[in-house]
């Protein structure tokens, strides 16, 4: 088993399948979730004081307008040049203001598309991580179900050959048998019939062996398809598309999976239904045969 790392700082485990350590990527994840909910948080934030501002400019803008103007032309030349300079340094104040608002507005729409883009850079980064994830718990997943139905293959056509041996075998026995005389048959016949009830034990525990190891292949699969659907289902909102399609993907993948060992799994038994057949032939021919040799026997000893 070898490993590698991802630009993320994800260890990419490669031996019998493909993916990433869990932990390093829930770690990941949570640290994302958490960079996620603080960008929006302040987001939130500045949004509510840009608004908050923004009433107040209103309402600043209504107060000033419905003010009427004020005429001093009982005042002196003096009074009201002074006067004048005062309107002008208020304007000249209300202009700063308004400059000042505005550049605290474009400031808070800045400081929010901001974090709206670092929000959304780390559900994109998540989303990235995930799918790979998904596309390495499907390769890991398919690789195992092709090995396992490979074995199978591989074991059913072993045990058939060995089994048309057997049956060869046996028949050889059997005209070795007739040709000897009853004692040696009736312990021969024995033999044989231990022998052949060794080989369907064997063969009993092989297909009880390949089911077991192919059901929990597929259990493992299932379970890898539950936990992908699971963090499918915490991933962000604009990343459930690409979700769904990996989960078909992988609903696919395990029913193909199922399929194909069902298939597999269902020739071995035929493969035993047919040996066990030829055995059940072969004792009653064995049998046939035994009860031939005894009835020669009586008819010998009446006459």
């Amino acid at each position: 088993m070898s490993s590698e790392a991802t630009s993320h700082g994800f260890a990419v485990v490669r031996g019998r399948g493909y993916g990433y350590r869990a932990e390093q990527v829930d770690r990941r994840f949570a640290d994302l979730s958490a960079e996620r909910d603080t960008a929006w948080e302040r987001a939130a934030r500045l949004t509510v004081l840009a608004k908050e501002m923004e009433e107040e400019a209103a309402r600043l803008r209504e107060v000033v307008a419905g003010l009427a103007p004020q005429r001093y032309e009982s005042l002196g030349s003096r009074a009201q040049h002074i006067l004048v300079l005062a309107e002008d340094e208020a304007d000249a104040v209300r202009a700063g203001a308004a400059e000042q608002a505005q550049a605290l507005q474009d400031a808070v729409e800045v400081a929010g598309r901001q974090a709206r883009d670092a929000a959304r850079a780390g559900a994109d980064a998540v989303r990235a991580e995930a799918e790979e994830w998904a596309r390495g718990v499907l390769r890991s997943a398919g690789e195992e179900a092709d090995a396992v139905r490979a074995a199978a293959r591989a074991d059913a056509e072993r045990e058939r050959g060995e089994a048309q041996e057997e049956l060869e075998a046996t028949r050889r026995r059997i005209d070795e048998l007739l040709a000897a005389d009853e004692a040696e048959r009736a312990e021969r016949l024995e033999e044989l019939e231990h022998e052949l009830a060794e080989r369907e034990a064997a063969l009993d525990a092989r297909h009880a062996e390949l089911t077991g190891y192919a059901e929990a292949r597929l259990s493992e699969a299932k379970r890898d398809f539950a936990e992908l659907e699971e963090s499918a289902r915490h991933g962000q909102e604009d990343a459930d598309a690409r979700a769904d399609e990996l989960l078909s993907a992988a609903r696919a993948q395990r029913e193909r999976t199922e399929r194909e060992t069902e298939r597999v799994l269902r020739e071995h038994a035929e493969a035993r239904e047919e040996l066990q057949a030829h055995m059940e032939h072969v004792r009653g021919s064995l049998a046939a045969l035994t009860g031939r040799g005894a009835a020669v026997e009586t008819e010998d000893e009446e006459s």
